[in-house]
């Protein structure tokens, strides 16, 4: 009976870390602080959010995304969003990322595979946009905590007619 409370006791431990990186991930992206949030993404880190009629696994090469940024595609983007010549983005929007039933799916040579759903909030020029619909994360660990290898945003609406973009960092 001991073997089965350390392993659930580990994956307890495992998740709160994970739930933790994750919350810390969202305030970044709340708070604008785009530059120290890209620093969570390893060198050969990926951001994609496919079009919502897409196969979840589609790989950008083969299917059409909204966006399929390789880390430095991603730093360019942030780099862009930060400048007040951004102009969908200054001023900047009000957001606020909710994220719940995180779950870690596999640990698989020293990467977990975590997924968890999303809803956010954007608010600019009094319109309110929401986006939602589950995140599928690749996290690597980095001593006390973790590096984004992956993180994929699979869009739950039937597509952007409402909002018409996304001009944010899901």
């Amino acid at each position: 009976m001991s073997g089965i409370a350390e392993n659930l006791n580990e994956a307890a431990v495992l998740r709160i870390q994970v739930e933790d990186f994750l919350s810390r991930e969202m305030e970044l992206l709340d708070q604008w602080r785009l530059p120290e949030w890209l620093e969570l993404f390893t060198e050969d880190g990926r951001y994609e959010i496919p079009v919502t009629d897409v196969d979840p696994d589609a790989s950008p090469e083969r299917a059409l995304f909204y966006v399929a940024d390789d880390r430095f595609r991603l730093g360019e983007r942030v780099a862009r969003l930060m400048k007040k010549t951004a102009h969908s983005e200054y001023p900047r929007s009000r957001t606020r990322h909710m994220i719940s039933n995180i779950h870690v799916i596999s640990e698989d040579e020293g990467t977990l595979e975590v997924r968890a759903c999303f809803h956010v909030f954007r608010t600019k020029a009094g319109v309110t946009d929401q986006y939602f619909g589950s995140y599928r994360y690749k996290l690597i660990p980095d001593g006390e905590s973790f590096r984004v290898r992956e993180k994929r945003c699979l869009l739950d609406s039937d597509g952007l007619r409402q909002q018409g973009r996304i001009s944010i960092i899901l």
